[in-house]
């Protein structure tokens, strides 16, 4: 079991937490808005006007036995599912497991992923303290900025007018929507995984018709149980040694005051921080309306960039015109443009999750908020393109290097002198499995583009060759095998009978 593979177990042990932790926490939470005055043990806050769901959860955290820990374990283990799915994604995009037959796990893995981060936002309002206050604001704001549809939008989403019923209506979506959601999502990946052949990585014996590896029944079982449980006791042990989520600190909810400095959960970043780039100001006039771009920019690019990962294994397999099936996975360096994409998609979230705290960061290191944001800007703008050339140059470099191995192999350090007068370093050649693990590879090749019956050349077809060409397509020639020839898609495996390279010695 390869430990690329292990972000699952992590990811159901996380969202099994969830679960148990949330049915018993529903118990005594009260879904309300109504206010009240909070009389509970702690004094700082006695007499004060909250609604009922932030008395609920105070009760929760200071009079109900264990109630604080089931809190933290919660909202820990709610912080933990979205770092797993997302590693989850990277690792299937750059091993190339998103293509046929898996795009519907990719589409499933996802929208976990969406799921994941609709019921953290609306987990995180619920207690409406005033951190989560201050978020369900801004929330209002952007609404109300999409022109024509803002303020119904914000209607429906709230229950009128700020903060109107939004408590009621977000626990629905939490304790409903995204655990029916979740689990259906689980289970169709679950399924998948079962009846389709699991990928594999290069490795001897391993081709696309066969699987090598342990049994499921009980070797990887009892891997994957041993993981879930220490999975489930490190989130124990956080949720009882690490504080998070201290509303009595915050304060209740109030629709007049902001929380200053307030952060959303390390996951909604990205989207608050690509609000913070768009520079003030920039709006229009429009069929007697007001344009907002800096709030119609961000989501429209949030939005572009979510819709390429989702339907990514459908453009990269309609583009290259890959139909096949494939059950053995790509080393990240030997499909070099793919894995350049990935980098500069990488760097596009991590300048957006940035920017997410671009407040923070001013403070902390003694800046202007102004500098952070230019800052930001530039590196939104340059960052990608530039993550995206250093990763294909890197690639590359890789390449070569396992080219150099298998014809050469290892250095030993060892000079011997020949029998004609000229020195030579004695080299080890690899294994052959392991000459296997580096040559086995298929490049990525572009198709020529195909005209039409009418022998014409469409404008799609060419946008298709071009493509294929300058973003999918390999630069290089895959790796050599030990003669020096190069792996075509039907070559087989390396073998040790092979005759040695000149200069080589055994």
């Amino acid at each position: 079991m390869h430990w690329t593979n292990l972000f699952g177990v992590i990811t159901v042990a996380s969202v099994a937490v969830l679960f148990v932790t949330g049915i018993v926490l529903m118990v005594v939470y009260a879904p309300s808005s109504e206010a009240v005055t909070y009389l509970g043990p702690y004094e700082p806050l006695t007499g004060a006007t909250a609604s009922r769901a932030f008395d609920s959860v105070m009760r929760v955290s200071f009079e109900v036995p264990g109630g604080l820990l089931l809190r933290q374990l919660h909202h820990w283990a709610a912080l933990m599912v979205p770092a797993s799915v997302l590693v989850q994604l990277l690792v299937t995009y750059f091993t190339g497991a998103f293509r046929r037959p898996r795009r519907g796990s990719w589409l499933m893995l996802f929208l976990l992923l969406i799921f994941v981060l609709a019921g953290g936002w609306s987990g995180y309002a619920l207690p409406d303290d005033m951190l989560s206050g201050s978020g369900l604001r801004i929330v209002e704001g952007i609404t109300l900025g999409i022109p024509m549809i803002g303020t119904w939008l914000s209607t429906v989403l709230f229950g009128g007018e700020f903060p109107g019923r939004i408590i009621e209506n977000l626990f629905l979506i939490h304790i409903l929507v995204v655990p029916v959601g979740l689990l259906a999502l689980i289970t169709g990946r679950a399924r998948s995984a079962f009846t389709s052949q699991p990928p594999q990585f290069a490795a001897g014996g391993r081709e696309e018709n066969n699987i090598v590896g342990i049994p499921l029944l009980p070797n990887a079982a009892l891997r994957a149980g041993g993981l879930f449980t220490v999975v489930v006791g490190l989130l124990v042990l956080m949720a009882t040694l690490v504080t998070v989520n201290p509303i009595w600190n915050y304060g209740p909810a109030d629709p007049g005051n902001a929380s200053a400095g307030s952060q959303p959960d390390w996951y909604t970043g990205f989207l608050d921080g690509a609000l913070r780039l768009v520079p003030p100001g920039w709006e229009f006039e429009f069929l007697d309306r007001t344009w907002t771009l800096a709030v119609l920019v961000p989501l429209a690019v949030v939005g572009a960039f979510l819709l390429i990962v989702a339907l990514y294994p459908f453009l990269e397999g309609w583009i290259m015109r890959d139909s096949a099936d494939h059950h053995i996975l790509d080393r990240p360096r030997n499909t070099t443009n793919r894995t350049s994409i990935g980098v500069a998609g990488v760097i596009l979230y991590g300048v957006f999750w940035a920017a997410g705290s671009a407040d923070i960061i001013a403070l902390l290191f003694h800046l202007s908020i102004e500098t952070v944001i230019v800052t930001l800007q530039v590196a939104l703008l340059v960052g990608p393109l530039a993550g995206f050339l250093v990763a294909q140059r890197v690639c590359i470099a890789l390449q070569r290097k396992d080219r150099e191995l298998v014809l050469h192999g290892y250095e030993t350090g060892r000079i011997v002198r020949m029998p004609g007068g000229e020195y030579i370093e004695v080299h080890q050649p690899l294994d052959e499995y392991e000459r296997w693990r580096l040559a086995a590879h298929q490049p990525v090749q572009a198709v020529e583009a195909r005209p039409n019956e009418a022998g014409r050349l469409r404008r799609v077809e060419r946008m298709r060759g071009w493509l294929a060409v300058r973003l999918l397509a390999d630069r290089i020639s895959p790796t050599a095998t030990m003669k020096g020839e190069e792996m075509s898609p039907t070559a087989s495996r390396p073998s040790l009978a092979d005759p040695a390279p000149n200069g080589t010695k055994p």
